[in-house]
Formats: C-alpha cells, structure tokens, sequence
C-alpha cells in the first residue's frame, strides 16, 4: 500500500467516524508499513487536504459540470488529493498525480464510471492551472468556515486574524525539548547531527531545537535514550514562566497528558521533589509513566484523577499547580487541522468545565504558592473570562507579571496569549496567580 492510498483512508476514517487525523494517520502508517519517505508523503497529503477542503472544493466548482455535493463522499476525497498535489504540491508530476487517483477511484470508487470522473477532472485541472478563479473570502481561500472566522474575528487583536488562517494551514515544525538532566544543547545537536537530522537552535526559548528530516523520530537511538522529549515553545513557556527552583517543592499537573508541562517542570527542579501528573484516563496515564521512565524523572508519579474532583490531602498541599484545560483547541488547528471543522455549538460550555477545574485546583495551592491556568485556545470566554471571574470569587488569589524571555514583549498583566503567525507557536493563553501569604 502506497502514501496516497494511507492518506485515503485516513481520510475516509476523519470523515466516518469522527476520528483525529493525527492519531488515526500515525496508527495507518504503521499499519501499511510506510517508509520515512512515504510517510512523509501521506501526512502532506492528508493533512494538505483537511487544510484546504474549501479552497479545494472552489477549485471542484469550476471544473465539475455537475455540483460538488452530489459526488460520492470517497470520490471526493480522491479528487482532493488529486487537486492538492496538482495545485499545491511543486514536486510531484502531474501524469503521477491523475494516475495514483485514477487507481484508487477503481479501488474505491462504487461507480464504474467513478475513474474516468477522476481522470477527466484531473487532466482539466492541470491544464487549466492557473486559469481558475481563485477564493477571495477567508471561508474558501484558507479553509476555515464562516462561523469559525467570525468568532476569531471577535477574539483577536485588529490585524491578527489573517495572519493566524495563514499559519493554520502552514506545516508545523519538529520541536523538541533538551533533557538538561541527561545532555546539553550542543551536546545533543551534534548527536542530533551525526543521526542525519538537521538541527537549528529556536529562535527564543532555551535549550529548545527545531529539527528537520528526522523521519520517524521514535526510531532514533536519541529519542530512546530519553535525551528531550517533543513540545512545542508555547506549552514549555507555561513551565518556564514558574521559575521552579532546583528544591524538594510539590508540584501538580493536573490535566497532565501526554506530559510534556510535567516534564518541562520535573527537568526544571533538577530530578528533585516530588511531582504528580494527572490525568482522567488510565491509558493516559500510562502515557505519562512511559515518558517519564524513558526520561529518567523518578520525581514524577502518574495517577488518575478526574481534575473536577476534590482530594483533601492534597488541599493547601503544593507549593506549585499547573492547570492546563480542557479547551477548544483552536489555538492547535495547525497540528490538528480537522477542529476548524467541528462544531463550535459544543465548546460554549466549556468555560464552565474549565472554572470548575480552576476552583478545584486552587483549593491544593500553599499560602504563597503558584497556580498556572493555561489552554490551547484564544478564546476570552476560556481564558481571560475563566481567570475573571475565578478571581472575582478568590480575593486570595492575585495575577503576578509573566517573566518572559527575550524575544517576546514585557508582560505586566500576568496574562498572555499567543497567536498563531505571531511567534511560530501554537495558539496559546497562559495566567500566573500567586496565593497570597
């Protein structure tokens, strides 16, 4: 089984059930037994698609003489890939292109005459490439529905919302984070390197990289060996803006998986203390407790525990709480391309969720303890909202200024949020609330 045919499915399996394409990708690339280079190829391709369905069904308009939504689902899907390689992908050859789809709409296709549709809609386009009309409304030319832009639209700073579709659909970099308990940048750079993966230091946050060609990064000896672990700057930027010190201190994590924040915070205290990285789900759970042995942190346990509901043990017990929401994951749509797509209807009670989550959380923090409420959003009714009203009811409670590196403005509000096409981040909004002695 070929790149073109794993993206298919994996399309078809987005469109059925419901499924998230970056897991269900990833288990069919391991399935079909890809090779780097074909894996490469059918997560290009599957995400290309996702990312540009309108802006690919605008193109389907002018070159079908019959209407788009009477095409057959899967028949569709094979014309998608067809027309992102023609149209997006400058390396593949167009003859490949018409052919591969032409084989799969045989295969797939239920209509007899499903490949000679395929085949003469593709050889159009090519030959028309660059006559078409091109999409002028957001909706059609970055892929994202009308809905989705007006809420953004009301969500962010005049002169960001653009910027923000762009980045959406442009492919995410490899960033990976430094075990500073087991090698150092440089160190690791250069073994990175003599592994034939191309590395850069990141722009502003320390001890990060940014890598490139690294196939199947599980495969590499580094990545066993527990040297760094992948997280992007933005959700190592929460940990970072704590200043844990290297000292027996008790932190929480406790919307934890797949445990990049809890072990951001256990390399920071220097393998010392004690750490407890929650999760709602057993299977996550044992996520984290993976990661964490194959990054040698002894001072992370891994439990259980719905973050809703209270633990008197732990009340006024930890001198640090890292709450990390359940959110919209509009601020991610880069690396998973299919949210723009579900319905925004089920993410207004989400505010209630996360405030009940923060109200819970901050009943564990110490006198003078730190409570970080962070999400993968940029919505204000999840984040500045949530931190609002949480403080309009905890007088205990009060917003301290982020010590951001350099690179990134002065903070005073003890709020931010990233925007996706500002930093090369995903879309993230990050809250310091320091008890009150």
């Amino acid at each position: 089984m070929g790149a073109r045919e794993t993206a298919l499915n994996a399309l078809i399996a987005c469109r059925k059930s419901g499924a998230w394409s970056n897991g269900v990708l990833k288990d069919y690339i391991r399935r079909d037994r890809l090779d780097s280079r074909d894996a490469a190829l059918a997560t290009r391709l599957c995400y290309g698609v996702l990312q540009n369905r309108n802006k690919l069904d605008f193109y389907l308009k002018q070159l079908l003489t019959g209407n788009v939504k009477n095409l057959h689902p899967v028949v569709r899907d094979i014309l998608h890939l067809g027309l992102y390689q023609i149209y997006e992908l400058d390396k593949v050859p167009d003859s490949a292109a018409v052919n591969e789809s032409v084989t799969l709409a045989k295969k797939y296709g239920k209509n007899p005459k499903a490949a000679a549709l395929v085949n003469a809609v593709l050889r159009r386009a090519a030959d028309t490439r660059g006559q078409l009309t091109e999409p002028v409304s957001y909706a059609d030319r970055y892929s994202h529905p009308d809905a989705l832009v007006a809420l953004l639209k009301q969500n962010l700073p005049k002169g960001t919302l653009e910027p923000m579709l762009i980045a959406d659909n442009a492919a995410p970099q490899m960033v990976v984070q430094v075990n500073t308990l087991r090698i150092t940048a440089q160190a690791l750079t250069e073994r990175l390197q003599s592994e034939r993966v191309t590395v850069q230091p990141h722009g502003w946050m320390p001890d990060c990289l940014v890598l490139s060609g690294t196939g199947n990064l599980e495969t590499l000896p580094s990545f066993r060996e527990g040297l760094y672990y992948v997280q992007d700057p933005a959700a190592k930027l929460s940990v970072l803006c704590l200043g844990l010190p290297r000292e027996d201190i008790r932190v929480l994590d406790c919307c934890a998986a797949p445990g990049g924040k809890s072990f951001a915070a256990a390399i920071a205290m220097g393998g010392r203390g004690q750490l407890l990285s929650c999760d709602i789900h057993p299977h996550k759970a044992a996520l984290i407790e993976n990661g964490a042995a194959r990054l040698g942190l002894p001072n992370i346990t891994a439990r259980v525990q719905d973050a809703t509901e209270p633990v008197e043990a732990w009340r006024g017990a930890m001198d640090v709480v890292i709450a990390d929401v359940p959110c919209s994951g509009l601020g991610i749509i880069r690396k998973k391309p299919d949210i723009r797509y579900k319905n925004l209807a089920e993410t207004e009670d989400l505010p209630q969720l996360q405030g009940k989550i923060l109200e819970n959380q901050a009943s564990y923090v110490k006198p003078g303890g730190l409570l970080m409420y962070s999400t993968c959003t940029v919505l204000r009714r999840e984040n500045e909202d949530v931190v609002t009203s949480f403080l309009e009811e905890h007088r205990e409670f009060h917003l301290e200024p982020l010590p951001l590196p350099e690179g990134l403005p002065q903070n005073e509000t003890g709020m931010l949020t990233l925007i996706p096409g500002q930093y090369d981040t995903d879309g993230f909004f990050l809250c310091r609330l320091r008890r009150n002695v």
